[in-house]
């Protein structure tokens, strides 16, 4: 479990569902990333990142806002295998989504920022990866904050992309 001032990151659990489906099935939320998730995509992702944690060691944590206990979104490192190459695959893929309560907050940055911080501290690779849909203004610029650079750009289900790159010294 990671805290910070506002937040608590943790793995994933059941009773993480419902919260977790209320906030991929928000058409707001999820409008860079696909359009909202149903019922059962929502399960599949929850048992998906689950299984990062269990097979790999590390995952997407849910974010917690400690002074409600509301779950404000999702973060962390994982391995999706999209097929975007060599260049991008084989590497740990940041990931971030917050709840509409969260944004305009800080929230994304402060729980992305300590994701990154626990990844750096625990996991051996030095670079990191994520993609963005460019029109994503506010991630764009999270990733910069993160120190990401663009280095290429993709189609990922029919949609473009950009691909980022962090390199840890």
């Amino acid at each position: 479990m990671i805290e910070t001032e506002r937040l608590l990151l943790r793995p994933p659990v059941l009773d993480d569902f419902e919260a977790s489906y209320a906030l991929l099935s928000d058409p707001a939320v999820m409008s860079f990333i696909g359009g909202p998730l149903s019922r059962e995509e929502s399960w599949h992702r929850l048992l998906r990142y689950a299984g990062h944690w269990s097979l790999l060691g590390y995952g997407l944590f849910v974010i917690i806002e400690k002074e409600s206990g509301r779950l404000l979104g999702q973060t962390g490192l994982a391995d999706f295998h999209r097929g975007l190459g060599e260049v991008f695959d084989p590497y740990p893929e940041a990931a971030w989504i917050t709840a509409t309560a969260a944004h305009g907050r800080g929230i994304a940055a402060e729980a992305v920022g300590a994701a990154h911080a626990w990844f750096d501290a625990n996991r051996p690779q030095t670079r990191t990866v994520c993609i963005i849909n460019p029109n994503n203004t506010a991630s764009v610029r999270l990733a910069g904050k993160l120190g990401y650079a663009p280095f290429g750009q993709a189609s990922y289900k029919s949609a473009e992309v950009t691909m980022f790159e962090r390199i840890r010294l």
